[in-house]
């Protein structure tokens, strides 16, 4: 067998519960022995008297799931297995039309997607889903093979079938039977999140987290959760304003878990040694991942999602504005806080409108943007971030695989393999949604869209891509140009983007989330049109992403910084966990000022010394920025720099 991750019982009791509820599952009973497919961790399960037996990593489709003929996916749901081929054959053995052609593959390289070694074909066994005319997983010719693509198992890769290692598929072949049963599942079965069992969310203080939480109350349901900084007395305002809505805050300490908790939501930050997580497996609750309880909003909903590599929060804040704004009674759950909604009393991250409509964030730095289907699909662009930029790229490929209705996406070079069928939005004339006549100020852009003129108010010439994207979103569910242009005028962005905190002794302070380098230019480029010196911050996070992109850091702050323009360093932000801590900031900091000669580049020892170092260097006609992702104590130290320059 091939390496795999450790077993999870919660998660496959969670998968055979999905099993056993599809609409037309013919089995209410697990069998004996079941074939069971995990579509998201991309892993073949043998299950014998309900025991996993065995567990191999496989490629289903890089299109998705789903059982139309033509489609390029793997059919979802119940199947058996229909005929065994290839008995005795050598491995490598390479097959055409299902049979040995007597051919051999021997490793050598090739592009070609060759079927080696076994072939064990799929009937499908629910009618209209992957059984009957245009939908046949047999007549489709879905089957288990062998492959000369194994570096590439454990990702969605294959045109339909599911692809295995060519020792695996031998092994699999010897144990199994014609008849036996196979079910493909894309994601756990989760409980209704608006029963009557309690939702807990561990790290409830997160952006995300919160978000979910928050919406969760607001649909009916119940919630609690804990968070570290909660049990240290911080962000006392945070945890008001939840409890405020009916969601109890506890220790993370396991103690918020008993028989009246339905499910632990975690997030990729949320490690098993979390007091909470251990309760939740010695309880037997089920354990789902925060991106699976978003894939059921979005499911459930008409939903917009937003993906990309930079620009989500304000692209999502924009849309549900204009929806809004527009009457459409909107639902929105983000990342960002929306001032609009704090001016209402609300956290800001996440809102209940009524109508079937939700906006939310799909987001790639965790790969959980292939979990969701949406009716509207959003790609605004592909730079690199947390991840190489091949693979999101593929997992952008998957996700508009899983688009219910339209994909919206940018007209950009690297993103053209994504454009057929697509609305698109820029500035070419190729794009459907075209953005004409655009003037940059320092604190707005005008411009117009098929003759329709936009004001927006938000700085930045990114902005006004971002507003493209959420125009054409926007016509996507049908609203027309002319009811989006009021409520767009009347944007109140997002928080820390580009967010003015204030202007004492003439000098602007500027809070902003930029947390890569294409994040970090533009909003240098936005500091420098509204100022004679920019004096920026910078606080990295995450070891992780800088070590993956310091050498573009690097590049950016050189480059993007003009000789007036003075940058400090805070040592790079840690949350806790197991990260390797092999470098400091400071080395970054030495790398910088090499590429900028002697203009001030410094890496700042502690906040303290920053914020005293900030009010004596500034001087009328500066603007501050300060920089960086995740952390909510640097708006305060932003605050912090605004009180000491009054």
């Amino acid at each position: 067998m091939s390496p795999v991750i450790p077993a999870d019982s919660v998660r496959v009791d969670a998968l055979l519960r999905a099993a056993r509820h599809r609409p037309l599952a013919p089995v209410r009973e697990i069998p004996p022995r079941l074939l069971l497919v995990d579509v998201e961790r991309q892993e073949l399960l043998l299950l014998e008297r309900g025991t996993i037996t065995a567990r191999y990593r496989v490629s289903t489709a890089a299109a998705g799931i789903g059982g139309t003929e033509g489609s390029h996916r793997t059919p979802p749901g119940w199947h058996r297995i229909a005929r065994k081929i290839g008995a005795g054959a050598a491995s490598g053995t390479r097959f055409v039309s299902r049979e040995p052609s007597g051919e051999i593959w021997r490793g050598e390289a090739t592009e070609d997607d060759l079927i080696l070694t076994r072939v064990l074909t799929l009937d499908g066994l629910e009618p209209g889903i992957n059984q009957g005319p245009g939908r046949d997983s047999l007549e489709r010719y879905i089957y288990f093979h062998g492959t000369n693509q194994e570096a590439r198992l454990g990702e969605a890769g294959s045109h339909g079938c599911i692809r295995m290692a060519n020792a695996d598929v031998i092994e699999l072949f010897e144990r199994v039977s014609e008849g036996d049963p196979v079910v493909v599942v894309e994601h756990p079965a989760i409980p209704d999140p608006c029963g009557a069992g309690r939702f807990h969310y561990a790290g409830l203080g997160g952006s995300g987290m919160s978000a979910l939480a928050q919406y969760q109350v607001m649909l009916g349901g119940r919630a609690s959760g804990s968070d570290r900084t909660f049990d240290r007395g911080d962000r006392p305002a945070a945890r008001a304003q939840l409890e405020r809505l009916g969601i109890r805050v506890t220790a993370q300490d396991g103690s918020g878990l008993d028989s009246e908790t339905a499910a632990l939501v975690v997030s990729t930050a949320v490690e098993d040694s979390v007091p909470d997580v251990a309760a939740a497996k010695q309880l037997g609750i089920p354990i789902v991942h925060r991106s699976e309880l978003l894939a059921h909003f979005v499911e459930t909903s008409r939903s917009i999602a937003v993906t990309g590599t930079s620009g989500k929060s304000t692209v999502v804040a924009m849309i549900f504005e204009m929806l809004r704004g527009a009457g459409r009674a909107p639902s929105v759950i983000t990342g960002g806080d929306l001032p609009s909604l704090q001016a209402e009393g609300l956290w800001g991250n996440a809102f209940h409108g009524g109508s079937d409509l939700l906006v939310v964030e799909a987001d790639e730095s965790d790969g959980s943007v292939v979990r969701y289907e949406p009716a509207i699909g959003v790609v605004l662009n592909l730079q690199k971030d947390h991840k190489a930029m091949d693979d999101v790229a593929r997992m952008f490929e998957t996700f508009r695989g899983r688009v219910r209705e339209r994909l919206v996406v940018g007209d950009v070079e690297n993103l053209a393999f994504l454009s057929e069928g697509a609305l698109t939005f820029g500035f070419s004339a190729r794009a459907a949604v075209r953005g004409t006549g655009v003037e940059v100020d320092a604190d707005r852009s005008t411009f117009r869209v098929d003759g329709v003129a936009f004001t927006l108010p938000v700085p930045g010439g990114h902005n006004v891509e971002n507003a493209l994207a959420a125009i054409a979103a926007c016509r996507a569910v049908g609203v027309a140009l002319e009811e989006m242009v009021a409520p767009l005028a009347a944007f109140h962005g997002v928080g820390r983007r580009f967010q003015t905190l204030g202007t004492a002794r003439g000098v602007e302070v500027v809070d902003d989330f930029a947390h890569n380098p294409a994040k970090i230019a533009a909003a240098l480029e936005t500091a420098k049109r509204r100022a004679a010196r920019v004096l920026a911050v910078y606080q990295p996070h995450g070891y992780g992403p800088t070590r993956f992109l310091r050498a573009d850091f690097v590049a950016t702050f050189a480059t993007a910084l003009r000789a007036e323009d003075r940058l400090w360093l805070l040592e790079v932000f840690y949350a806790g966990g197991t990260a390797q801590r092999d470098f400091s900031a400071a080395d970054i900091v030495t790398e910088i000022a090499a590429r900028r000669g002697g203009a001030t580049t410094e890496f700042a020892p502690s906040r303290e010394w920053l914020i005293e170092r900030l009010v004596s260097e500034a001087r009328s006609g500066d603007l501050v920025l300060i920089m960086g992702a995740r952390d909510p104590s640097l708006t305060e130290m932003a605050k912090s720099v605004l009180a000491g320059l009054a």
